[in-house]
């Protein structure tokens, strides 16, 4: 019996089984390397753990390209899906074919314990509403939250929630904390992860009363845990505001998933500008093309910290069971780094430190 079966969406996304299948193919070499992402700081688990596939999607498409990978088709099966959930597939359409669709079917195995996690790159209204329905949420979580993995000056952070909530209560966001933190410490192997909300401020008397409320109720689980001997700490920080993200202050980031989205958006669109900038200087001026061939190594160093490929993968936080979302435009690296998400995940005991963590919500 393998120790870690995935359910993969072989349809899901811009390319197809040919790029998933790919990337299958490249997360094998990080587990053989034991090294589950070549980001600083994933450890791997045992360099023998025995991972076995499960793709769903068009069976005849999935053979085909499993032939130029023999090592993946020795170590996976397929499971036929006539019916596939693309990228413009509305929810609803997707739940009147959940019982004979690729992702339906993927998130069914995890549900019936089948598999222990799902990665998919399909569009994310579809993902979150046939997550929903059949896997189900942990209680008092109407929609789950979409965390996503970002660099600092220190190591990572995860920012939470970006994009799945857009309205939240006090109640929601320390759940989305409580969450997060249990996903740096599986994610980034630290045991005591710190927490901070985002805010217009870092002063305890700024912020609206949502976030005011939040602030002094993590505090009060802070507390709470430190009193509990059968209980890791919990570690809130405070408040955190923008600019605190890339200086590694906090492991973890919460927030609504409006002002989380918009973030992380900018966030990109600032590295898209910079780097746009540095091109454009570089063409100005002779002087200017010698320095720029200079700095190439510089320059590929941080590209390499900041490709967002190495940081694919959110995995929704408050579903019963790991379900991982690509991006849709991912090629094979970027998507091998979402397998490798869900495969810590699934060797971790994630689910049950959720809930048991979660209780820390109700005593408080």
């Amino acid at each position: 019996m393998p120790e870690v079966v995935l359910a993969i969406d072989a349809m899901g996304g811009d390319f197809g089984p040919s790029v998933i299948i790919e990337g299958a193919h490249l997360a094998l070499s990080f587990f053989d390397a034991n090294a589950f992402s070549p980001l600083k700081g994933n450890h791997a688990a045992s360099p023998k753990t025995d991972v076995h596939f499960v793709f769903f999607g068009q069976e005849r498409e999935i053979r085909s390209v499993l032939t130029r990978f023999p090592k993946v088709a020795a170590m996976s099966s397929i499971e036929d899906a006539p019916v596939t959930v693309n990228n413009h597939m509305k929810p609803l359409d997707a739940l009147r074919h959940k019982e004979d669709s690729n992702l339906g079917k993927a998130l069914q195995s995890v549900a019936d314990g089948r598999a222990q996690a799902v990665v998919s790159a399909a569009n994310t209204g579809a993902y979150v509403t046939l997550a929903k329905v059949i896997v189900g949420t942990l209680a008092d979580i109407e929609r789950p939250a979409m965390s996503a993995v970002m660099p600092n000056m220190k190591d990572r952070c995860v920012i939470l929630d970006v994009g799945a909530n857009v309205e939240c209560s006090s109640a929601l966001l320390v759940k989305f904390a409580l969450m997060g933190e249990v996903l740096a410490r599986v994610l980034f192997r630290k045991e005591n992860p710190v927490v901070g909300l985002l805010n217009v401020g870092s002063e305890e008397m700024k912020g609206n009363a949502i976030v005011q409320h939040t602030g002094q109720w993590l505090h009060h689980i802070q507390e709470i845990s430190t009193l509990r001997e059968s209980c890791l700490p919990f570690h809130f920080h405070g408040f955190v505001e923008g600019d605190d993200i890339f200086k590694g202050v906090v492991d973890v980031i919460v927030t609504d998933g409006f002002s989380g989205n918009i973030s992380l958006k900018s966030i990109e669109g600032s590295m898209v500008f910079v780097f746009h900038l540095m091109k454009q200087a570089a063409k100005s001026s002779f002087l200017n093309k010698m320095a720029a061939c200079m700095t190439i190594p510089t320059v590929k160093y941080i590209k390499k910290i900041v490709d967002p490929r190495l940081y694919n993968g959110s995995v929704f936080l408050g579903l019963k069971k790991i379900a991982v979302k690509s991006h849709g435009n991912a090629d094979a690296f970027s998507f091998s780094q979402a397998i490798c998400v869900a495969a810590n995940m699934a060797l971790s005991n994630f689910s049950d430190d959720i809930e048991q963590r979660l209780k820390l919500c109700v005593e408080a």
